[in-house]
């Protein structure tokens, strides 16, 4: 079971952290492989049908996500670039909503406002706490202040099923 944590913070940034009872070498897996991340990326109800992930320093990665209830049951792109990886302890990489070739679109593409960014950027920590479990945190920066709430259930409902996935295999 995930143990979470969630809060706002003033400079537009949305911070999750989680507990998951994984060790860290799983937990980064499921980040940077792609067949295991199409296991939980998405929001319960979504699934993830192309991730695409070039795992390195200026690598880009390029995610679906998609669900009958949301936009119409086309898919949601995000693209991204790795400007930092520190093994087993770090990722930062920018977050773009993009087209199916990886092309950065605006945000109204699916349904946001005009002032949402083009561009943001996620940095998400590991730490092994010990027993096998793994401490993870999630800092999501740029996120407007309307939509943090909404970004928030999506990416906790995400962790839900990284933590299921991580209990399975």
């Amino acid at each position: 079971m995930a143990e979470a944590t969630s809060s706002p913070i003033p400079e537009q940034a949305l911070v999750i952290e989680r507990i998951f009872d994984a060790p860290r070498e799983l937990v980064w897996k499921a980040w940077t492989e792609p067949e295991r991340a199409m296991r939980w990326w998405g929001p319960r109800g979504f699934t993830s049908p192309v991730c695409k992930i070039d795992f390195r320093v200026g690598g880009k990665y390029l995610f679906s996500m998609q669900s009958p209830e949301f936009n119409d049951g086309k898919p949601i792109w995000s693209t991204g670039v790795y400007r930092d990886i520190v093994t087993l302890e770090r990722i930062v990489a920018t977050d773009s909503f993009a087209d199916e070739n990886g092309n950065v679109v605006p945000a109204t593409e699916y349904g946001m406002g005009a002032d949402f960014p083009r561009e943001m950027v996620t940095i998400v920590t590991f730490e092994d706490i010990g027993d096998g479990k793994t401490k993870m945190t999630l800092r999501h920066e740029g996120m407007p202040a309307d939509m943090r709430e909404s970004a928030g259930t999506g990416w906790s409902e995400s962790f839900d099923k990284l933590a299921e996935m991580l209990a399975a295999d």
